[in-house]
């Protein structure tokens, strides 16, 4: 089983990244991390992370779902780029786990997958009104999942949005 993060090449939430990291280490997922270009990426506070692939060069048949973080750069970075909202709905009508966190449930709502779905996100009215755009059924949770689309609303939900995006690639129900 492995799983594609994708992230910001800067400015991404670090707990955001490092609580779903953890957390498929400990339950054995493999994972891929990618960005809008190959190479180091910097989280706000600064730690550093390694895309080792571009959304371009990402073969989605190869993952069993994806993992978008959030932090400030997702709306700089991630919110216009062409390829990864393809990915996102790919991964959907194939039935995968797609996951967003923070400001990054946009992409989802952009991508046409949240229509009549219950979804969170970031409290922001940019993001609000993006959701509502995309259809979304907007639910004031840390953490929501609707069917195997898990969305979280920040940094403080990181881990229990980790537990939910494991739950859901190991769960026997699907």
């Amino acid at each position: 089983m492995k799983v594609l993060i994708a992230l910001a090449p800067e400015k991404f939430r670090d707990e955001e990244l490092a609580a779903p990291v953890a957390a498929l280490q400990n339950a054995g997922i493999g994972f891929d991390i990618a960005s809008t270009r190959r190479g180091p990426c910097t989280g706000m506070p600064g730690s550093k992370a390694i895309a080792t692939l571009s959304f371009e060069e990402v073969d989605p048949n190869l993952y069993d779902g994806i993992i978008i973080v959030g932090g400030s750069g997702s709306q700089s970075y991630l919110w216009e780029d062409k390829i990864l909202p393809v990915l996102v709905k790919y991964l959907r009508d194939k039935g995968k786990v797609v996951a967003a966190i923070c400001l990054a449930p946009v992409i989802l709502a952009r991508a046409g997958i949240l229509k009549g779905k219950k979804a969170t996100h970031f409290d922001n009215p940019a993001v609000f009104r993006e959701m509502k755009i995309g259809g979304a059924i907007v639910v004031d949770q840390p953490v929501v999942t609707d069917t195997r689309i898990i969305t979280a609303n920040g940094p403080a939900a990181s881990e229990a949005f980790a537990e939910a995006v494991v739950k859901a690639l190991t769960s026997v129900e699907w």
